[in-house]
C-alpha cells in the first residue's frame, strides 16, 4: 500500500510540475521584448537577411500583437 501511494505521489508531482512549467514558461514567452539586433539574429540563424523596413515591419509586429489563444483552442465567429 505504501508503495503505491508513493508511485502515486510521485506521478502526481511530475504532472504538475510539467504543468507549473508551462504556465510559467507560456507567461514569460508572453512577456518577452526583443531589440531589433536580437530579431535580425533569429532570422540570420534560419538563414534569412532582413533588411532594415523588414526589420521595423517584424518589430511592430511583435509590438502589436497580443498573446495567441491556448493552442488548439477553436475561434468562434
Amino acid at each position: 500500500m505504501i508503495v503505491w501511494t508513493a508511485i502515486g505521489t510521485f506521478i502526481l508531482g511530475l504532472v504538475l510540475g510539467a504543468l507549473g512549467g508551462v504556465y510559467y514558461l507560456r507567461r514569460q514567452m508572453s512577456n518577452m521584448q526583443m531589440s531589433d539586433a536580437d530579431i535580425a539574429t533569429m532570422a540570420r540563424s534560419m538563414g534569412v537577411n532582413l533588411s532594415q523596413k523588414q526589420l521595423a515591419q517584424v518589430s511592430k509586429r511583435m509590438k502589436n500583437s497580443t498573446p495567441s489563444p491556448k493552442a488548439g483552442a477553436k475561434k468562434r465567429k
